[in-house]
């Protein structure tokens, strides 16, 4: 009878220590399943988070190279843009230096001498106030005495420089201010300063 009871504790004993053994390595079986998916979704969630950060870095980079290329476009247009104005303030001193009353009195008798009067108007002149204070002293006179002519000279606020001339009374004229020369002479310049700097560029 004690040695069916010896017999059995220890039947008893092993199929516990079995039991346990086995319960052991499943719990380790399952841990290490679980391990392995921890570490499988760390590698994922690794994986996205490198390649939103390298996405981001591109785009970052393009913006910055982007804003990079703009700013010097921009700088180029006002570049541009300034040396368009230099260039029209530079005609515009060139222009009034050389539209003297001096000038003016040496330009307007031959255009009067040479016109062909078809119509018998008289002409009439429109300067600045200032030029027309010093001219029609002397050139009003001599001009009527030379041409037999009637000839006007009339001051004109928007003229600062140079003058307009008509040969029909005043219903049209030659505009030669300084404001219609510098708008010709601009025309004529600034292609060949846009050329000039597109050869600076390199296009």
């Amino acid at each position: 009878m004690a040695e069916d009871l010896k017999g059995l504790i220890e039947k008893i004993h092993e199929e516990g220590v079995i039991a346990a053994e086995n319960k052991a390595k499943d719990i380790e079986k399952e841990a290490k399943l679980k391990a392995r998916s921890i570490v499988d979704k760390a590698e994922k969630d690794a994986e996205k988070i490198i390649a939103r950060a390298k996405q981001e870095t591109s785009r970052i980079e393009k913006s910055g190279e982007t804003a990079i290329k703009q700013a010097a476009r921009n700088t180029i247009i006002a570049l541009k843009k300034e040396i368009g104005s230099t260039l029209d303030k530079l005609i515009s001193l060139e222009i009034r230096a050389g539209l003297t009353p001096e000038a003016i009195a040496g330009i307007i008798p031959s255009l009067i001498r040479d016109h062909k009067d078809t119509e018998n108007a008289d002409i009439v002149v429109s300067l600045s106030k200032e030029d027309l204070k010093i001219l029609e002293k002397g050139l009003l006179k001599k001009l009527k005495d030379e041409t037999g002519k009637g000839i006007t000279l009339k001051a004109r606020d928007d003229i600062g420089a140079g003058f307009a001339i008509s040969y029909d009374s005043g219903r049209s004229h030659y505009d030669f201010t300084d404001k219609a020369l510098a708008e010709y002479i601009g025309s004529y310049l600034r292609p060949k300063l846009n050329d000039l700097l597109k050869t600076a560029k390199g296009d």
